[in-house]
């Protein structure tokens, strides 16, 4: 287990923003893995992070168990299977920084086109756009493959989803189940190359009590956020996760 102090001012607020992100505001999560990376290396904060991120996928999943989109999850779960053995197979030829400055890029495009066009306020619960489900495809092998090379898998989910304007539970709900499936989805690939350790396993399991706590106050807290808010706040999040990824992405490609 890491006995570094240091290690754990920064893990104990990651492991808070981890929480609140599977409680219902997400994308933030992409935050936890950089700041846990300043006290130890990329590979082993990642490491760290998948065991936390499954834990807290139990209390999220359950919380909104209720309140999913089933054919959402039935079209993009297979091609986000492709897009992680994709990352696992190219993790050797792939920049991580790259892959995070094209998505972050994107992901604060996207995010200010939907906000200029949601700009009148429409209602949140409206007609879903069902067509297209090529696009759902895309999104899915692109989430799949950010989250296993960088944990970054939730802009290209939220791009697909985010315009189909669910009620907020059920985007919430969505959500959880997707990525819970991708980090099992996940683990073999980390075992392959080797990532678990007992280090890292240990440290897991000590920040779980802490990260059990914080995702049930995300719950909590996004379940007090009116629905029309609640789309404004996550396209404002979107747009701070798209700047640090493509922000991180560039540093590391300049180095």
């Amino acid at each position: 287990m890491i006995t570094d102090p240091w290690f754990y001012v920064l893990a104990v607020p990651a492991v808070i923003i981890l929480g609140l992100a599977k409680g219902g505001f997400a994308g933030i999560g992409v935050i936890a893995v950089p700041l846990m990376a300043l006290a130890v290396s990329p590979v082993l904060a990642a490491s760290i992070t998948l065991p936390i991120l499954i834990v807290q996928d139990v209390v999220s999943v359950w919380a909104f168990r209720k309140t999913w989109d089933r054919g959402i999850l039935i079209l993009m779960l297979p091609s986000a299977a492709v897009g992680i053995f994709a990352g696992f197979a190219l993790a050797a030829f792939v920049k991580p920084g790259a892959v995070e400055l094209a998505v972050g890029a994107v992901s604060v495009v996207f995010a200010l086109q939907r906000l200029w066009l949601e700009r009148a306020a429409a209602p949140v619960v409206a007609a879903r756009p069902e067509g297209l489900p090529w696009r759902g495809v895309l999104a899915g092998i692109a989430a799949g493959f950010t989250s296993q090379i960088s944990h970054a898998g939730g802009p290209p989910f939220q791009m697909y989803v985010l315009p189909k304007k669910l009620e907020r539970d059920v985007f919430i709900g969505t959500s959880a189940i997707f990525f819970a499936v991708v980090n099992w989805m996940k683990v073999p690939a980390y075992l392959a190359l080797g990532q678990f350790t007992h280090q890292s396993l240990a440290t897991s399991v000590a920040l779980l009590p802490l990260a059990i706590a914080s995702t049930w106050a995300g719950v909590w807290l996004v379940r007090r956020v009116p629905g029309a808010a609640f789309y404004r706040v996550i396209y404002l999040l979107l747009i701070g996760v798209g700047g640090k990824l493509a922000w991180d992405g560039a540093i590391s490609l300049l180095r």
